[in-house]
This record gives structure tokens, C-alpha cells and sequence, in this order.
């Protein structure tokens, strides 16, 4: 019996999606649950697993077609076992007839390409590639037919040009969710009116208290303390005391959200995606360490769900991950502000009149100057900033 395998439901906000990765070929045996295909959005990559044990008897969509919610894809003969291959049979070769004169052969199978998507094997095919000298981009190092294209523009191409005084260029198309990235970047910039404000917070206390409690805190909830539970911390208690920052833009109506769905900024191979804590303002610090470490791991891996990424109120980005001193985070619309972080250094600063050494980061709030006036933006960051420089005071709701 013949099932359908078939596009998963897409939300009302991903029209369709694009065939990213074939990881079985017709005629492979395949089980259940096993992952066939990797369907890439302008959010996510999603996985579409084998919905019955059997053999893959059709693929209808190669590698680069688009494709919407619902549509067949493949079809799986359920029950059936891939053909062996057939015994070779050399009973009568030695009475075989003079060979006639060779006819042009079909294109051999390029050398490993065992494991590619059948659009990736034709272009292996066709260019002669050798895939296994490729560095794969796809899930666990998988070559993918984007490499391939890449390295017969690039490779051979590149060594002829590397001649002194050739300036070798290539040519790539943008992934869909690099394409969605840059609508995002282009819709803010040009339907919010964008402010950007600084402050520097002393980390000191913060730095104090994982040094006393880090160790304790790890046996007892199997977690590290972070410095973002902190940040996360700081800013739900300062969205609660300065709601406009919380709030978004819808038409001429203003939305305050009674609830801080808090996103974080996360870099993936494809760029950057957002996932949401959702009610933020009730989690542990435990428990926002432990969601921000699941979804990381997540998004490492290309499983991040479209339900993880959807909605949010606020977000945080850290480039100190990335040794940013400094910089000026774009708004994530409909949301109408984001908090920058940065990297620590430790400088001179003059405490009770005294020149000491303090680990400082610089911290920025890009806003929406629509509706959150500067006096907002600048008092609600001095707000995150006495928090994380007097910690016990989130604890307090202080």
C-alpha cells in the first residue's frame, strides 16, 4: 500500500517552503520516524520523517522546488523491503560473443556520492566532483547540492584564477531564511522610526555571586549559571515598570502586553534566529538557564520548531559573544525595542574615590521612537543597570 508523505501544516506566516536536503533516494528502505527530508522555511529547517516503515518508491520534488502546507511529496510502498541486488551471473561469460563496438556509456556515479540527495548526485554526476573531497554545510557535515554547486564554481575555477593579479569571485543564491532575515532588516528600517541609547553596568556583583554559587547551583539544578539569566532577570522586571517598552505597534493602535515573552538572539550556520522564553517574568533562573541551553542545542542541531520561534515582546542579543565592544541592535517588529549586549572588559573606574579595576560592559536600547519617548528608553536601561549592579534587588522585585 501506497502512503502519502506529505508537507507538514505551515502556520498562517510561512506561505510555503523549499526542498533544502533529500537524505533517502528511491528504492531505499526506510523506518519509521526516520528523517527523509529537510524542508527549509524563512524560519526554520524542518524535518519530515517517514511516516510508516517500508521502501521510498516515488520522490516527486528534487532538491530547490517550492513547495506548500499539505502537499505530497514522496510516497512509501508501507511493508516493503529494498530489492536486493541482483547476483551477478558468469556461468556463460567465457562463451560471450566478441564485444561489439562500445556505444557511448551513461555518466558513471561520481566517486562518493553514495549519501548524497539525488539532485545532489547529478550535479556531482555531471561536474565530476568527487563529494567526498567537499566540505559539507548540511546537518552533521552532510554534503548538500548548494556545496556542490559551490565547489565546481569555485574550485577548479578558483585554482586556474589563482594566477598572480586574478581577483576570483563566485555567485551564490541567498537561503530562505537569509532571504527573510534581510526583509526583517529592510521592514525596520524603513517602518520604525529607530533611536539608539548607551550605558555601561559594573558586573562586579554579578561576577560575585556565580563565583560564590555557581558550583552549588550547577549540583543542584545540572545547569551553569549564566550571565544571561541575570539580563533576562533585569529586563522582566524593568518591562513591568516601564510597560511602553514592552508594548508594539499595530496599525495606529498601541498593544501593552501584560506578559514578558522575552526572545534571544541565537547564531545558527543559516543566521540568526530568535527563539522565545514565553512568560519569562515567572521563570527561575534555573529554568531560563535550562531553556536557553535546550534551545542552543536546538538550533545547533536545525531542530528548532516554528512554535518556538513565533510571537515575543522583547528581545536580547549578545555580540559580546563575538567580542562586539559595542553596537546598535535593530528593532525585531512588530516588537518595539531590543537590548544589546557586549563583551566584558575589565577597566579602571573610580568607586568611593578609589581607582579600581571592574569587569564593564557596554549595553545599548534600540527603540521604536513612535511611541517610547528617550526619557523611557534612557530610564529603562539605568533600570537594568542598577539590577545587575545591586543583583539582590531582582530578587527583591526591587
Amino acid at each position: 500500500m501506497a502512503i502519502e508523505v506529505k508537507v507538514p501544516v505551515l502556520p498562517e506566516s510561512v506561505s510555503d517552503a523549499t526542498i533544502a536536503d533529500w537524505h533517502k533516494k528511491a528504492g531505499d528502505a526506510v523506518r519509521r520516524d526516520e528523517n527523509l527530508v529537510d524542508l527549509e522555511t524563512d524560519k526554520v529547517v524542518l524535518e519530515v520523517p517517514s511516516p510508516v516503515d517500508g521502501v521510498l518508491k516515488e520522490i516527486k520534488f528534487e532538491s530547490g522546488d517550492t513547495v506548500n502546507s499539505e502537499q505530497v511529496i514522496a510516497l512509501i510502498e508501507e511493508g516493503a523491503a529494498a530489492p536486493a541486488p541482483a547476483a551477478e551471473d558468469k556461468s556463460d561469460a567465457k562463451a560471450e560473443a566478441p564485444a561489439a563496438p562500445a556505444k557511448a556509456e551513461a555518466p558513471k556515479a561520481a566517486k562518493g556520492s553514495e549519501d548524497l540527495s539525488p539532485a545532489g548526485r547529478r550535479v556531482a554526476t555531471e561536474e565530476g566532483i568527487d563529494a567526498s573531497t567537499v566540505e559539507g554545510t548540511g546537518r552533521g557535515g552532510r554534503v548538500t547540492k548548494e556545496d556542490l554547486v559551490k565547489h565546481g564554481k569555485g574550485g577548479a575555477a578558483a585554482a586556474a584564477l589563482a594566477a598572480p593579479g586574478a581577483r576570483p569571485e563566485e555567485r551564490v543564491p541567498m537561503t530562505r531564511i537569509r532571504k527573510r532575515i534581510a526583509e526583517r532588516l529592510m521592514q525596520s528600517k524603513d517602518s520604525i522610526a529607530m533611536l539608539t541609547s548607551f550605558n555601561e553596568v559594573n558586573l562586579a556583583q554579578v561576577a560575585k555571586m556565580r563565583k560564590t554559587f555557581g558550583e552549588q547551583f550547577l549540583k543542584e539544578h545540572g545547569v551553569k549559571l549564566g550571565f544571561m539569566s541575570f539580563f533576562v532577570k533585569a529586563v522582566c522586571e524593568a518591562l513591568k515598570r516601564h510597560p511602553v517598552v514592552n508594548a508594539s505597534v499595530d496599525g495606529d493602535d498601541i498593544i501593552y502586553h501584560g506578559y514578558q515573552d522575552i526572545s534571544i538572539a541565537v547564531s545558527t550556520e543559516k543566521g540568526l534566529v530568535t527563539p522565545v522564553l514565553r512568560d519569562a517574568q515567572d521563570m527561575s533562573f534555573a529554568e531560563i538557564e535550562q531553556a536557553i541551553g535546550d534551545y542552543a542545542a536546538k538550533a545547533r542541531a536545525g531542530k528548532l520548531s516554528l512554535d518556538d520561534l513565533q510571537g515575543g515582546t522583547f528581545t536580547i542579543t549578545n555580540g559580546g559573544t563575538f567580542g562586539s565592544l559595542m553596537s546598535t541592535p535593530i528593532v525585531n517588529p512588530p516588537q518595539s525595542a531590543i537590548l544589546g549586549m557586549h563583551t566584558i572588559k575589565e577597566r579602571a573606574v573610580v568607586e568611593n574615590g578609589q581607582v579600581v579595576a571592574a569587569p564593564m560592559m557596554y549595553i545599548a536600547i534600540s527603540y521604536d521612537h513612535r511611541i517610547i519617548d528617550g526619557k523611557d528608553a534612557v530610564l529603562f536601561l539605568v533600570d537594568i543597570k542598577n539590577q545587575l549592579e545591586n543583583p539582590h534587588r531582582m530578587l527583591l522585585g526591587l
